[in-house]
């Protein structure tokens, strides 16, 4: 039998991600997952590669499980110091919530322990084209894609302003050759000073204004209605605090009340869609 090589792409084609569907996957298609799960913290390590140096020194490990061979990202940062804040756990953590909100955003990303050391590890993302690459090299959106690419990048907004991410960055938004977002590193998430529990990233109101999320899928702000300290415990499991959990429900109403506001300036069918 033929080797499966899996890349992000094949991961695509499990999820059924096209330009149409902004991410949103009925649950049969997400349960995929599980698959590409098992694969990364199964898979025989064949192979390593050190992706610079920065702060988290991510590794790229190479594996084979049964006719199946991929990579992904190791990384084990751990650190609330003064003026640091990267933990590896945020990186499962942020995976598992894109699962709850049907996003299919964030690449599968599992624990794993390598070399002595707990981290996270997730599908290597093998895509040249950035955000940051775009625009250093004047690429347009190509024109049928482009309100689609703007709804999906309105959507990872009032992601990260629910996860409270610091550290977007043009160079960790990704695109697929035919123009899906993809979006990596969230090491340093879901933080629960009062700074980022009173203001979102994104918005109106936001650290990051006038960047917001003008239009946004009904099911979205329905899931993030639904949230609760109970169903996002059982998502993530042990990788979020108490606290960093009560600080996504804080950050969830400030999200809905912007959401409304935004409905009543502007109606709903301008907002939701």
């Amino acid at each position: 039998m033929a080797k499966r090589v899996l890349t992000i792409f094949s991961f695509l084609v499990i999820l059924g991600f096209t330009a149409q569907s902004i991410a949103q996957f009925p649950p049969e298609e997400l349960k995929e997952r599980a698959k590409w799960e098992v694969f990364l913290k199964k898979g025989k390590v064949v192979k390593k590669q050190k992706l610079g140096e920065g702060v988290t020194k991510p590794i790229r490990l190479f594996l084979k499980k049964d006719d199946m061979e991929g990579s992904g990202v190791w990384k084990s940062p751990s650190s609330t110091d003064a003026g640091l804040f990267d933990k590896w756990q945020c990186e499962v953590a942020a995976y598992q919530l894109d699962k709850l909100l049907d996003l299919g955003m964030v690449p599968p990303t599992v624990e794993r322990r390598y070399k002595g050391r707990t981290g996270s590890f997730q599908q290597f993302c093998d895509l040249t084209m950035s955000e940051q690459i775009r625009r250093r090299e004047n690429i347009p959106y190509p024109p049928d894609k482009k309100e689609q690419i703007e709804k999906m990048i309105c959507l990872s907004r009032a992601f990260d302003s629910l996860i409270a991410n610091t550290d977007r960055s043009l160079q960790n938004i990704r695109f697929t050759p035919d123009w899906c977002l993809l979006l990596i590193d969230h090491s340093r998430a879901f933080r629960t000073s009062k700074s980022y529990s009173e203001q979102l990233m994104y918005g109106k109101y936001g650290k990051r204004k006038p960047l917001g999320f003008e239009r946004l899928p009904r099911k979205f702000v329905e899931k993030v209605r639904a949230l609760n300290y109970g169903s996002i415990r059982a998502a993530v499991g042990p990788y979020l605090t108490s606290y960093e959990i009560n600080a996504i429900l804080a950050r969830k109403i400030l999200l809905l009340n912007e959401i409304e506001e935004m409905i009543k300036e502007l109606g709903e069918d301008e907002v939701l869609y």
